[in-house]
């Protein structure tokens, strides 16, 4: 007796294997985070397929069929979810926000080797069934991190990169909007470095609708601007904190900012982001440090990086940011090795 499926349908093709997803992503990591990435992804109508994978399983599994009860008002005609590394197989994407909360009273190292034992689990699992995939890294301390993927999956430079500074940018660039009385897209401006305290502010190249801001007020961001523009970079380094405190963790801003790299990288557009990329034999910088620098995002990752011309103030600034990145990963050589 036929089913309902044979009644309804007449096969085209010969029945074989389904064809592969062209254009699946992979997020790791199902907390606040992972989640903001899941779904500013899928409203992007981005992949052809989304998993979700989390060590704790029945929550992978809980949010994907709560995104699948939404599939008809998506054009991401599959999810899936659990802690199987093997759901994730040919991902083209791959984006890692797992990791540990720094506790109360413990230092970046010892977050970062904690993380880097989450780390160990993930990154060779991501490899094993995706091994042509571009990964993102947003778990922080995610320049650190980023450099910890890299070592750790033993694909090219190019294809593992970190959020970086692409949210301080934004911020960056809202804040200084807000002063201005434009809208934020008119403000073109870069926050280089770590994604943290040590960050560059890059006053020099700032332009608003098109008209470089020095122009206009050349100490801008120095110590001599009477006008305290150097107050919108510490309230973009503040500005997690801030988050964090009003509704405890951050999450939207985020995950909109990583959907914005994700566009570029699914459809090879080949647009400029700030993200955490390898910057060993740039400004100076002799050490294999991952910081932010504006990256050209393609589909094979990060094609090439933007030679942007910095004060020596600001070069000086990205070579301290370096070097406080370096003083972290040297004492994680150990634990990166690729087994």
């Amino acid at each position: 007796m036929s089913s309902v499926q044979q009644k309804l349908l007449t096969p085209l093709a010969a029945a074989g294997p389904p064809e592969p997803p062209r254009n699946k992503v992979t997020v790791v990591g199902v907390g606040q985070v992972g989640m903001a990435c899941a779904v500013s992804i899928l409203l992007r109508n981005l992949p052809d397929e989304l998993c979700l994978v989390d060590a704790m399983e029945d929550r992978a599994k809980g949010e994907a069929m709560d995104l699948q009860h939404a599939i008809v008002f998506l054009k991401t005609p599959r999810i899936v979810g659990g802690k199987d590394y093997a759901a994730s197989a040919h991902s083209r994407l791959v984006i890692v926000t797992a990791g540990v909360r720094q506790a109360e009273g413990e230092s970046r190292l010892d977050l970062v080797e904690r993380n880097v034992e989450v780390f160990r689990e993930i990154v060779p699992q991501v490899v094993r069934y995706s091994p042509g995939c571009t990964i993102i890294v947003v778990t922080n301390p995610v320049d650190v991190m980023t450099y910890v993927a890299w070592k750790l999956s033993g694909l090219p430079e190019r294809r593992v990169l970190g959020s970086g500074t692409s949210l301080d940018s934004a911020r960056f660039r809202h804040l200084m909007a807000e002063r201005l009385g434009v809208h934020a897209a008119a403000v073109d401006a870069w926050v280089l470095g770590e994604h943290g305290d040590t960050s560059v502010p890059v006053w020099s190249g700032a332009s608003a609708g098109g008209v470089g801001l020095r122009t206009l007020h050349p100490e801008i961001g120095t110590h001599a601007d009477e006008e305290r523009w150097a107050a919108v970079h510490e309230a973009v380094v503040d500005g997690a904190h801030q988050v964090i405190r009003l509704k405890g963790y951050t999450s939207w801003a985020v995950g909109l900012s990583v959907a914005d790299l994700a566009e570029s990288v699914l459809r090879n557009l080949g647009r400029v982001h700030p993200v955490s990329t390898m910057v060993k034999g740039m400004y100076g910088i002799e050490e294999q440090v991952f910081l932010s620098l504006p990256c050209v995002l393609s589909g094979g990752g990060v094609a090439a990086v933007v030679n942007v011309p910095l004060t020596v103030e600001e070069a000086a600034r990205l070579r301290k940011s370096a070097d406080t990145l370096w003083n972290i990963q040297r004492r994680l050589k150990d634990l990166v090795k690729k087994e």
